[in-house]
């Protein structure tokens, strides 16, 4: 355990698919782990040996600060207790299902003096940082160009993500992360164009289906993201090419990368694949060691609620786009607050 974060109580509320790999990056850190959920707080405690906290408020008033894996159409309900408890916030993508509510918890934490971060693992992934600084230091030129692509194993058949109400569907569970590279990398957003196939009807996401989503940036720059949740058993694949004026970045996860798929929970049932890095430390610690020093007040991480906050609004965009058939400009779209 690093000096900047010993004595760290981290409360854990939520205790499905993701939930795993952030308990396995506490464990790493030193942290004392104690979770708080519906449903599976004692399967989780027992697997990993953490402790178990009754109810949200005694989890609150034990924890120094709190990591929300929950789904995602309770992130604005409990990450506005926490701060209602003067609890610094770490929320999985992402931060909400709407921007005007990512705006309403982020306007509450400032007011509360209290720390948000959106847990974007994304930028906490080699390749991907890599990338950003290459870009940064100037290394390809202006960049033109560039392409993202993300998919697999479809969560839809079951449980709450084919409901867009309470997962927003691919492009808000699963393009949300390219959503947030496209503009970490390329700059910020002036148009949203989307389309995906099948539709979304009456609220039921398809099972299986795919999302694009093309984007024009402030310098000029276009990308593109594309978005699916595959069959049951399709592997985790992504990976991008970034284009600009001297030269190109190109990853993906099907070279020999050290990179490999992990199926949590069982593959036949369809869940969700996580990516486990089999070189290095797991982008997951790396990512949470950031946050968590930056809320002991430590430097600021490179994700700001700002950033949840801004790849919520983007995919809102693409659903807006997606309705109307038309591209949205960025600088007049408002929020409306409706998740489907």
């Amino acid at each position: 355990m690093s000096e900047e974060l010993a004595g760290l109580t981290v409360g854990l509320i939520g205790a499905g698919n993701i939930s795993h790999v952030h308990v396995a990056a506490w464990k790493a850190l030193g942290a004392r782990v104690l979770v708080h959920s519906l449903e599976g707080a004692e399967e989780l405690s027992e697997q990993y040996g953490l402790e178990v906290a009754a109810t949200l408020d005694g989890c609150l008033a034990e924890a120094e600060f709190v990591d929300i894996v929950t789904p995602s159409a309770t992130h604005k309900e409990i990450t506005l207790a926490a701060i209602k408890a003067g609890k610094n916030v770490i929320c999985e993508k992402p931060l909400t299902l709407t921007a005007a509510d990512s705006h309403e918890v982020i306007d509450a934490a400032r007011a509360a003096g209290v720390r948000l971060y959106p847990a974007h693992v994304v930028r906490f992934f080699p390749e991907y940082k890599a990338a950003y600084d290459a870009i940064q230091a100037g290394r390809i030129g202006e960049v033109a160009v560039a392409r993202f692509y993300r998919q697999a194993s479809s969560p839809a058949g079951a449980g709450w993500y084919r409901d867009v109400a309470h997962s927003g569907g691919v492009i808000m569970d699963l393009m949300v992360h390219d959503l947030d590279q496209a503009r970490w990398l390329c700059g910020e957003v002036t148009t949203v164009y989307a389309a995906q196939n099948p539709p979304t009807v009456d609220g039921i996401s398809p099972v299986n289906v795919a999302a694009h989503v093309t984007l024009t940036h402030e310098s000029g720059a276009i990308s593109h993201c594309r978005a699916t949740w595959g069959a049951t058993g399709t592997t985790f694949q992504t990976g991008f090419q970034v284009a600009g004026s001297t030269g190109v970045l190109k990853f993906t996860s099907e070279g020999d990368t050290g990179y490999k798929e992990e199926l949590q929970n069982g593959g036949a049932g369809g869940d969700l694949l996580i990516p486990a890095s089999t070189l290095g430390e797991s982008p997951y610690l790396t990512q949470l060691r950031e946050l968590a020093i930056g809320l002991r007040g430590g430097p600021e991480p490179r994700v700001l609620a700002s950033d949840g906050a801004t790849a919520v609004y983007l995919a809102e965009a693409a659903r807006a786009s997606m309705e109307s058939g038309q591209p949205i400009d960025m600088k007049t779209f408002v929020s409306s607050g409706a998740v489907a």
